[in-house]
């Protein structure tokens, strides 16, 4: 079996982080790649060597496969860890890393081809006996063709990129009037997020949940699932709160759809992690959405719940190594939930917001996790999806876990740019939140309108000033001339002495 000793990162932000700390921890070197935007990001700063790969737009850079496979080259390494987004989905990417001799840590390029492209998957789970929800590809340029197909499936349908995930290329269609239009929309995001303008229309149901399991395959023919996990609360069809385990799932019915996510990746041979997602109605009848072949956003819930590296589980299973896990031994302990913190305004449709991080405080404590991409005085531009960090808690129960958010989210200080911290806090503690009435319309139903309340708008503007002054300390601080330093711990403290005992 190859021991992979560097690993090189196609990604960028948290997770690109994430996955330099898995390396490390086991004691594999670190290659970053960046943008010419990204050159002082966290990934850059935190891995042992880094590569720049091109300008600031995703196709001269990170979706750039032969400056990333040349630099995975350069640099002598064994392995390419895609993270997710960019080119984790592609099969293409993960062929060519196979021709030039490196192992990709995700599934071989014949699984992706049958599951990462969403057309081919859900082609494949028909004739597995898995249940899809009504759907067809777009072959065809004719309005009229493709207002008959709408209108056999039956409105309201949903336009979705064939690649990628994560909401992108994605637009609900209520009426013939606006499906040209959703189509070229979809179709332009898609080729900008994926470098894949293909799309297809399947029939969207109101209001349902949106309930994923997580899967791991190792290249021996073992297989496993670690539970579900809660993916509701979502904004223009991107998740933004998940947990575990579901409040909407039983004993019976996790066993099952558990058994049922198993089975899809049996039948396209799949190795590595990935997740099986469904869409579950009101009468808890599910269906097969799709799979991601990749490592989720929100997989650290999934650890915290069963106490399963899933990034450390990649790496081993890319090695060849044989799982070593068996079903009955996993368990899920206590509650989890993450909250995703972008970089967007929620008082203004979620528009990006962009600028300098002034200043950037994280909450710690006893079961709070952050997975982060950003420090203090870090630039946000406009060219990649606006996720800045991940904020998860870990408490014995779904109520302990919802109160320890909120604190979390309390003491997450981000200052220069607008963030949906009080958006999350408020969403938390709505009574049907709370209840564990969820489904993917509720920010519509509930929060629309949403405005922070008042006391939102005190806290921030103290902790402006709070930071403000903390700066202006710093400056003041008296030097014996030379360069200037920063000054240390006992001087920004204020007066100070030691008192004899």
């Amino acid at each position: 079996m190859p021991s992979i000793k560097k690993v090189l990162i196609a990604n960028r932000g948290e997770i690109a982080v994430r996955v330099i700390r898995a390396c490390r921890e086991l004691g594999i070197t670190t290659v970053a790649v960046y943008s010419e935007v990204d050159q002082k990001a966290l990934h850059v700063l935190e891995a042992d060597e880094a590569a720049a790969i091109g300008a600031a737009a995703p196709a001269e850079s990170y979706l750039n496969i032969e400056k990333i496979i040349a630099a995975a080259q350069e640099r002598q390494c064994d392995a390419i860890h895609p993270g997710y987004g960019f080119l984790s989905e592609n099969a293409g990417f993960a062929r060519r890393c196979r021709e030039a001799g490196i192992i990709f840590i995700g599934p071989t390029p014949e699984a992706m081809a049958l599951v990462g492209d969403k057309l081919t998957a859900r082609k494949t789970m028909r004739e597995a006996g898995v249940p899809v929800t009504p759907g067809v590809a777009l072959h065809t340029h004719d309005q009229d063709e493709i207002a008959k197909l709408a209108e056999s499936i039956g409105y309201p349908v949903m336009i979705k990129a064939s690649a990628g995930g994560g909401g992108k290329g994605m637009r609900i269609v209520r009426q013939v009037a606006d499906l040209q239009s959703a189509i070229e929309a979809g179709q332009r995001e898609a080729l900008s997020a994926f470098g894949n303008d293909t799309v297809y229309m399947e029939k969207y149901l109101e209001n349902p949940r949106h309930v994923e399991f997580q899967v791991l395959a190792d290249q021996h023919g073992n297989i496993v699932h670690l539970f579900e996990r809660e993916c509701s609360i979502q904004r223009r069809h991107q998740k933004i709160i998940e947990e575990t385990p579901s409040p909407a799932l039983n004993a019976a019915l996790r066993d099952e759809m558990g058994a049922t996510a198993c089975r899809v990746m049996e039948a396209v041979d799949y190795t590595n992690a990935g997740t099986v997602e469904f869409l579950l109605d009101q009468e808890k009848n599910y269906y097969f959405l799709e799979v991601n072949a990749r490592i989720q956003v929100e997989h650290p819930i999934t650890e915290l719940v069963t106490g399963v590296d899933l990034v450390k589980q990649q790496i081993r299973i890319a090695e060849g190594q044989p799982l070593g896990i068996r079903q009955e031994d996993l368990r899920q302990q206590g509650h989890a939930l993450e909250c995703r913190i972008y970089a967007e305004d929620p008082e203004n449709s979620f528009f990006p917001s962009l600028g300098k991080l002034n200043f950037v405080k994280i909450p710690q404590g006893p079961g709070i996790r952050c997975d982060s991409g950003i420090y203090s005085g870090m630039e946000v531009t406009m060219f990649y999806d606006p996720i800045l960090a991940k904020l998860v808690v870990w408490a014995e129960n779904r109520p302990d876990a919802i109160r320890k958010m909120c604190t979390a989210l309390s003491d997450y200080v981000i200052l220069g740019i607008k963030t949906p911290i009080p958006f999350l806090s408020d969403l938390l503690q709505h009574p049907e939140f709370v209840a564990g009435h969820l489904h993917t319309g509720f920010i519509d139903a509930y929060f629309r309108d949403w405005k922070p309340a008042d006391g939102a708008v005190l806290r921030e503007i103290a902790l402006i000033a709070a930071a403000y002054a903390a700066g202006q300390k710093q400056r003041d601080v008296p030097h014996s001339g030379g360069p200037s330093v920063a000054p240390s711990p006992w001087q920004t403290v204020g007066e100070w002495e030691i008192l004899s005992g």
